[in-house]
């Protein structure tokens, strides 16, 4: 996990070359041109999240409803909904679980334009779709996804704003922006304050994670990754939702990861903060700068929010592998997980 954690610069520097650019773009083109009037994404677990993050950007940037599909509905229940004017993303690090290719070749019977965003080339998904973005992040060791989840992001925003230029060249300040990305990256890693926090963590039974924007799909990736490294009960929510009742099980004795960004999202967090403190929570801010009621925070570089998931995740990676060492567990090997998870 380690390793994996540590390659997200090389990767982000990978899917920034021209030729991974000019692939992305070539989708973008056709996406532009068939002119869906919405999308769907369909994903699982880590990926669910990243196709979370690409419908705040559809909606915001693009201007489309985007939404995450209910495989089952398709898979267990034989829903056959109407998406002949839709485009419906994939998103799976493996490209293997079953109801994700279902659903991409219910969708693409139906007349939908269909994508698949994989790091295996040639996978059941890819092969189910009509076009396919490849991750290029290279083969994943352990279990808990970090490289790919990360690559995940950057392929759906190169995508996203390439669908926005016309499926043509994205503009020079958005590539000058992108290309400072892998330094930035290394930067984040760079910080030891997340992996000083294991010790702080090491005997919590409980932990929320909050977020707003951009910034609620990484409150629930770190979830994830606290629950499927250390098995500590994370529950994430969206700093709206935190307000409307999960608040009242917030007190001194539950710690609350809050990512705090400097766009809309990051100030509507306010709020919650000082709602949070009204609780007496210790609250750490994950943030680029400080943030009035946080006991504590994790520096992480300031850009643009909507690249802010790209650093934001990795702090809380190296979090999530921490505190499963302080713990004694074995974050290469959580119990009962496997790469490839193959639902219906």
């Amino acid at each position: 996990m380690a390793g994996d954690i540590a390659e997200q610069p090389e990767v982000y520097a990978r899917l920034l070359e021209p030729a991974s650019i000019a692939a992305i773009a070539e989708v973008a083109d056709l996406i532009a041109r068939r002119r869906p009037r919405h999308v769907v994404l369909t994903a699982r677990g880590t990926s669910d999240h990243a196709a979370l993050y690409a419908a705040y950007l559809i909606e915001i940037r693009l201007g489309l409803p985007a939404a995450l599909a209910s495989p089952s509905t398709i898979t267990l229940f034989g829903a056959r909904p109407d998406l002949s004017q839709a485009l419906v993303v994939g998103v799976s690090q493996s490209g293997g679980s079953p109801d994700l290719g279902e659903v991409l070749r219910v969708a693409r019977a139906a007349g939908a334009l269909t994508l698949a965003v994989t790091n295996v080339a040639g996978s059941p998904l890819a092969e189910a779709a009509e076009l396919e973005i490849g991750l290029a992040a290279g083969h994943e060791r352990a279990v808990a996804a970090t490289k790919t989840y990360t690559a995940e992001l950057l392929a759906l925003l190169l995508l996203v704003e390439a669908v926005r230029a016309g499926g043509g060249r994205l503009p020079d300040d958005e590539r000058a922006a992108l290309a400072g990305l892998p330094d930035l990256a290394a930067q984040a890693l760079a910080e030891p304050a997340a992996v000083d926090l294991a010790d702080r963590y090491r005997f919590a039974d409980r932990l929320v994670t909050t977020g707003r924007g951009y910034a609620y799909p990484t409150a629930r990736e770190a979830a994830l990754k606290l629950m499927e490294t250390s098995y500590l009960a994370a529950l994430a929510f969206s700093g709206a939702d935190l307000l409307h009742g999960p608040l009242a099980m917030a007190d001194p004795d539950v710690p609350v990861l809050a990512v705090v960004g400097e766009g809309p999202g990051g100030g509507a967090m306010r709020d919650v903060l000082g709602r949070l403190g009204e609780r007496r929570a210790d609250v750490v801010a994950i943030s680029p700068s400080a943030v009035a009621g946080a006991a504590a925070r994790i520096p992480v570089p300031k850009v643009d929010e909507r690249y802010a998931p790209l650093l934001d995740i990795l702090p809380l990676q190296q979090l999530a592998l921490a505190l499963a060492l302080a713990r004694g567990e074995d974050p290469d090997a959580p119990r009962g997980l496997r790469t490839v998870t193959s639902t219906l």
